[in-house]
């Protein structure tokens, strides 16, 4: 399966999941509560571990999915450890995963957090509420004690 092709299935399997459905504006997060939402992951991370953390950001809908955001994690190879609004992504390994306009999405990500730290990556992607393409933004914070980072992305 080609990197499109992995792309296309990971979109429809995310759109065929069950929590996704119509959203009004208001039900869209918006990119402070992005930041927020990673930064409330990184401190359970480091109270439970990273496991730990990986597992409940998976499980636990109730905390760690607000509105149409959601924790993802990475190890910084590009390997997924944690998405929220898809457990078939975990263990995939997205390096050279790209948006429509050929930006390396995991690439940018993983430069980002290795030089900064924490910071936003802007990319398009398609929206599972309106099934559109269209410009999102992630939150990405390095996790300590963890050779990866969490992000939670929020559509523009």
């Amino acid at each position: 399966m080609n990197r499109r092709d992995f792309l296309m299935a990971g979109t429809a399997a995310a759109l065929s999941t069950p929590w996704f459905s119509p959203a009004s504006a208001q039900e869209r997060g918006s990119k402070d509560e992005a930041k927020a939402l990673v930064e409330a992951a990184v401190a359970h991370a480091k109270k439970v571990g990273a496991e730990q953390a990986f597992k409940d950001f998976q499980n636990d809908k109730a905390t760690w999915f607000k509105k149409d955001l959601y924790v993802f994690a990475y190890d910084m190879k590009g390997v997924c450890q944690a998405f929220g609004s898809n457990d078939k992504m975990v263990g995939k390994d997205l390096m050279e995963l790209k948006d429509p306009n050929g930006k390396f999405i995991m690439k940018e990500f993983i430069a980002l957090v290795s030089s900064k730290g924490s910071g936003w990556v802007e990319y398009d992607f398609t929206n599972p509420v309106t099934k559109k393409m269209g410009s999102k933004a992630s939150y990405l914070q390095k996790l300590p004690n963890f050779d990866g980072f969490l992000g939670v992305g929020a559509y523009l």
